[in-house]
């Protein structure tokens, strides 16, 4: 037996018993049952009112539901059992084998290594928390204290890979596992457009209130003046009051059409629609992944046509988050460019260019290309300072080696620097074959070797560096380091010094490409000295207190006076079209910002970053790890009288907030200033989080607004849901954020639009994301196509549904007062059913699915049509009530005009024609006719179904309108069919037509004039873009398609990953030993191979010792003339 004693912070702790699950259960721990689905069937009904109900027009539906059906107005047990995840509890001991995922946060107790099982009876440990990095305690074992860390856990969601199978003890099941801790709340999100119609709907609310007002009262004095006189034909209420109360009542019914439930199902109808163009559209399918775009959700697709700023992560969203071994150098000497022989330039690396030729190596990747010739040279004449850079390269990591037949490796890396490196030096002759826990065996130049592997010195986020110490099959003892630039120097020995200059020279000019550097140095360690520093750090590792401050004493003891090898450089790949997409999103006038995890001195001169400094004057630095309140005012003063002033001078300090009240809540909102130049702002994770106090918030973001571009770097996932909630809170904007890994996932969930990613790491940012695609690229069509044409289509919908409805309502209105506000309907019943169903639904569905301004191609090549999406030109308050003007308009036309054209007429037969039913009849056929009018005036693009549509409404509208008004249907059911005859003997005048006519014309006039007025005075962007495209009458342009080619292309200059390390894991033996299989050699004799020429670039150093390729003179960068503004703490 053995006791586990696992301290917390508050002296709080979890207490199980293995395998004991009454005494578990006594506890009420959480289960391994978790629920990610947003219902169950006990609460799909309460929360989907619920959602459904934050629409207002909802409550008022189930309002008139109420008021329509009232009478008055209606008008384990020690053996192995096969078990479910759900049904797992804590303190359970379950089994895992390879490839399956673990199915809780579990105490590792062994694994297939030859290690033996280890026997627990209680273990008490901290309380369920979010903290992923960090789990201490301690194990006693016959009075010997073992460490207990983070490296002894398997967390939920891992994959065990490597290993036959495992046992572990379930610390934290279900909800309280730390992956579940770890992921946000999900909450629903709704369209501004969506926020904007409840504001609306209150107001029609207030004006359908209004209107029934009136009339209640118009119905009181009605009764009190001319009530008797009408006793023989209306039944009379004595007590007017109450007769103008039901009236009021009455009318609410009558008038409810101003917010027809129609109109949300359509709205949902378009939603659906527009997201399955998304999942359907080829052009964002990516053939490589097989992935095609998908609208994970159908409500916000006319919110992406108004973003104002983007969120993206760097690596892997705009880059491909595939590392490539780049350059190097070794001991002073440059490699990795190609060089003209007669005018010694560098050469841009094409792929018509011969890389070099690793046949001589069996074991080499054959995916990998490098094309310095002399580089491969320098490993054949057995160079010692080249062989020294490799197999440094092939020791010192983490990596694991997998070899299912001779010669086929494949390496699984914690990073894709890792592997990088290690596949570079397995093409160069160093190839890393097999580890064990204390071992790792390579084969150098043909020759196996196999080192022992005494120490790993591991990576994280304050050591930037790792290392490890091996002893050579001869018995030397050696320590390889790799790491940061700024960390390595600092360990250096003296004699160093000249080396270190050129190796920075050659830093510089790596950074500068935006490449991913590191810094290579090693030391030969005493046998005697080792062994005492090994006990040291046995006793710090169990050590209860300050355990990580003393391992940290321990490593800076011996990672130091190291001899400097070279460094490395590493390209991640830009994506496909990053450049082209993100030119085309500025021309949008979207603001994108990075929030990145890179360090902020390399981030800069980052390749994919450059379109976003592209033509900017100044850029701002902010970087420090002063955690003063002295330095907080510093960058306070700073942000508040040098920058913002610099770049609005005329600004006042008290103007850049506006009031924005919606629905009684008033916010505080940033509105946009002018700026007199172009500006950029990069800052680093430990600036950012002083300037997300609450105290300096709007100085940071008034000041980030002005900018261009905003560059964050090395910020956590937090952070970046910080910034994405300080931009919603304060700008009236939409934003979108964009990723692909798990720490964007925070991000995606905060922003008004989450797009995932479908990349290298995982499904995580998918699975939590409102869109979805494999390539950044994607973006662009996703907005500037997709996202414009359903905000376009969602306005126009929304504007005609408006008009069509008021019209329709006011009408009744008006007839009011010539029916003695008796609350009769001025339309038949069957009309009036009919109207939003069948003669009206089709044609507007039609032009909010099909309609286009300009087709896709012009969407791209004019990325200034978004803009009005962002302005919210297309729709709002006031185009709201310039939709209601028309509206009130049009229902005076359409009920004056025919009851002036039918007023004391007479029919060709002699006939009185002014009776009511020909009047209604009269009625609905001129708002029949000039709503399909104005629909067709209001359609960009005519498409057969569009046309079918339209014609096809008014065809049904006639048919319906001769069928029901027929004496079949009249026997069948009078009290439904009253209106008998009344299409024959109205339609067949000559001036019902000519009524129709007129009507139509004079509704309509108003809009066609000021639409030609508005154009010729003023035109909008669409208007100017759609008549030069008329004038053109040429074809949409073609997609520009990105010429792939490999350059010398700039990227980020630190090659480690963000997480811990995997060291400890190496040596603990908790992965399977897999033995390297036994082969001939690899690699043929060394020597000069056939036509080889010296075409590396060298830094003034050859393997002779003269100089080469003199270095030419290099102009300073646009980015090196930035201006950098720096605090004294810089």
């Amino acid at each position: 037996k053995c006791n586990f004693s696992i301290y917390f912070l508050l002296e709080v702790e979890r207490k199980i018993r293995a395998n004991d699950r009454e005494y578990n259960l006594s506890f009420k721990y959480a289960t391994n049952s978790i629920k990610t689905s947003k219902y169950n069937p006990f609460t799909f009904l309460p929360l989907n009112l619920f959602e459904q109900f934050q629409r207002i027009a909802n409550a008022y539906f189930l309002f008139l539901l109420i008021l329509q059906v009232h009478p008055f107005f209606s008008l384990f047990h020690n053996r192995l059992i096969s078990e479910k995840w759900m049904n797992v509890q804590v303190g359970d001991i379950i089994k895992l084998e390879n490839n399956q995922f673990v199915t809780a946060d579990l105490l590792l107790l062994s694994s297939s290594e030859p290690l033996n099982l280890v026997y627990i009876e209680t273990v008490c440990c901290e309380p369920p928390n979010n903290r992923l990095d960090r789990f201490t305690g301690t194990l006693t074992f016959d009075s010997q204290k073992y460490s207990l860390d983070n490296e002894r856990v398997l967390l939920r969601g891992c994959t065990l890979r490597n290993t036959d199978w495992c046992f572990g003890l379930v610390l934290f099941a279900g909800p309280e596992t730390k992956l579940m801790q770890n992921c946000g709340k999900s909450t629903f999100k709704r369209t501004s457009i969506d926020r904007l119609m409840n504001v609306l709907v209150l107001f029609i609310f207030g004006l359908l209130a209004l209107m029934c007002i009136i009339l209640a009262v118009g119905n009181g004095i009605w009764e009190n003046h001319a009530g008797s006189k009408f006793k023989a034909f209306l039944p009379r209420e004595e007590n007017t009051v109450f007769s103008a109360f039901l009236t009021f009542w009455s009318y609410i019914i009558i008038l409810n059409t101003v917010v027809p439930i129609s109109l949300y199902v359509s709205m949902e109808v378009i939603r659906l629609g527009n997201s399955y163009y998304i999942n359907w559209d080829r052009t964002m399918y990516h053939a490589g992944s097989d992935t095609p775009a998908e609208a994970r959700t159908t409500t916000l697709n006319e919110e992406l046509g108004q973003i104002k700023y983007i969120f993206s992560d760097k690596t892997g969203t705009l880059t491909q988050n595939i590392m490539t071994f780049n350059k190097c150098s070794i001991n002073g000497k440059s490699y990795g460019d190609v060089i003209d022989h007669y005018s010694g330039q560098s050469l841009e690396i094409t792929e018509e260019m011969t890389p070099v030729d690793f046949s001589f190596n069996r074991l080499a990747d054959p995916k990998f290309l490098f094309y310095d010739h002399s580089l491969v040279e320098g490993v054949k004449l057995e160079l010692p300072d080249v062989h020294a850079f490799f197999r440094l390269l092939a020791l010192c990591h983490t990596v694991m080696a997998e070899e299912k037949r001779e010669g086929d490796l494949v390496y699984q890396a914690q990073s894709p620097d890792e592997g990088a490196l290690v596949t570079a030096a397995r093409n160069f002759g160093f190839v890393f074959r097999s580890r064990s826990p204390e071992t790792v065996t390579i084969e150098e130049m043909g020759i196996q070797r196999t080192y022992e592997l005494l120490a790993i010195l591991d990576f994280n986020n304050v050591r930037k560096r790792m290392s490890v110490i091996v002893r050579n099959p001869e018995g030397k003892l050696s320590l390889y380091c790799k790491g940061a630039d700024t960390i390595i120097y600092e360990r250096l020995h003296p004699s160093c010094s000249e080396v270190m200059k050129v190796t920075t020279e050659h830093l510089n000019e790596f950074a500068g490409e935006g490449l991913r550097t590191l810094v290579l140095a090693y030391k030969d360690l005493d046998e005697e000295y080792f062994s005492e520093w090994k006990q040291r750090h046995h006793e710090s590792s169990v050590a209860l207190e300050d355990r990580e401050e003393k391992l940290e004493k321990l490593y800076e003891e011996i990672e130091k006076d190291m001899m400097l090898i070279g460094a490395t450089a590493v390209e991640d790949k830009l994506q496909d079209g990053v450049t082209q997409t993100l030119e085309q999103l500025a021309k949008a006038e979207i603001k994108i910002w990075v929030l990145t995890g890179d360090k902020q001195g390399a981030s800069l001169f980052n390749y994919e970053i450059q379109p976003f400094l592209y033509a900017i004057c100044d850029v701002f630095f902010f970087s420090s790890q002063v955690i003063s309140v002295v330095f907080i005012h510093i960058v306070s003063f700073f942000f508040q009288r040098d920058a913002r002033l610099k770049m609005c001078p005329d600004t006042e300090q008290d103007k850049f907030l506006i009031p924005e009240i919606i629905l009684g809540n008033t916010p505080k909102v940033v509105q946009d200033e002018n700026v007199n130049g172009e500006y950029g702002l990069v800052i680093n994770g430990h600036s950012l989080a002083f300037a997300l106090e609450s105290n300096m918030e709007l100085e940071f973001l008034r000041t980030a607004c002005i900018c261009k571009t905003v560059i964050c770097c090395r910020v956590t996932p937090l952070q970046k849901a910080q910034v994405v909630e300080l931009v919603k809170k304060y700008k009236k904007a939409v934003t979108l954020a964009i990723g692909d890994g798990a720490n964007d996932v925070s991000m995606i969930k905060a922003a008004h639009i989450g797009v995932g990613i479908s990349g290298q790491e995982g499904m995580q940012a998918v699975l939590s994301s409102d869109f979805s695609f494999a390539q950044f690229r994607f973006l662009q069509r996703l907005l500037l196509v997709h996202g414009r044409w359903s905000y376009l289509r969602m306005c126009k919908f929304l504007r005609y549904f408006f008009y069509k409805n008021f019209t329709f309502t006011f009408v009744h209105f008006w007839y009011a007062f010539f029916c003695g506000f008796s609350a009769q309907t001025v339309y038949d019943e069957g009309y009036i059913t009919l109207y939003n169903l069948v003669y009206t639904a089709l044609p507007v569905l039609g032009m909010s699915l099909f309609d286009q301004d300009v087709n896709a191609g012009w969407s791209l090549e004019y990325p200034q049509l978004y803009v009005p999406g962002q302005l919210s030109q297309y729709f709002s308050k006031r185009a709201f009530m310039m939709c209601a003007l028309h509206s009130w308009y049009s229902s005076l036309v359409l009920f004056f005009v025919p009851y002036a054209a039918t007023y004391d007429t007479a029919r060709d037969n002699g006939k009185d024609g002014t009776d009511y039913q020909s009047f209604a009849l009269i009625t609905e056929t001129c708002l029949t006719v000039t709503v399909c009018v104005q629909l067709g005036l209001d359609l960009s693009y005519w498409t057969v179904v569009n046309h079918l549509f339209v014609w096809g409404s008014l065809g049904m509208f006639f048919i319906l309108t001769f069928t029901m008004y027929t004496d079949g249907l009249y026997r069948l059911r009078p009290s439904s069919f009253a209106f008998i005859g009344t299409a024959r003997n109205c339609l067949n005048q000559p001036n019902v037509w000519l009524t129709v006519a007129l009507t139509a014309i004079l509704c309509v006039l108003p809009v066609v004039v000021y639409r030609f007025l508005s154009s010729q005075i003023s035109p909008t962007i669409n208007e100017k873009v759609r008549y030069k495209v008329c004038q053109m009458k040429e074809p949409a342009p073609r997609p520009r398609r990105t010429r792939l080619t490999r350059r010398s292309t700039r990227r980020s200059g630190y090659a480690f990953s963000h997480a811990h390390g995997y060291g400890d894991l190496m040596t603990s033996g908790r992965f399977l030993r897999r033995n390297a299989l036994t082969c001939s050699t690899g690699l043929i004799p060394t020597g000069r191979s056939p036509g080889f020429k010296p075409t590396g670039r060298s830094a003034g150093y050859s393997p002779v010792g003269r100089e080469q390729n003199p270095k030419q003179k290099v102009e300073p960068t646009s980015l090196q003339m930035f201006r950098a503004v720096k605090d004294s703490f810089f």
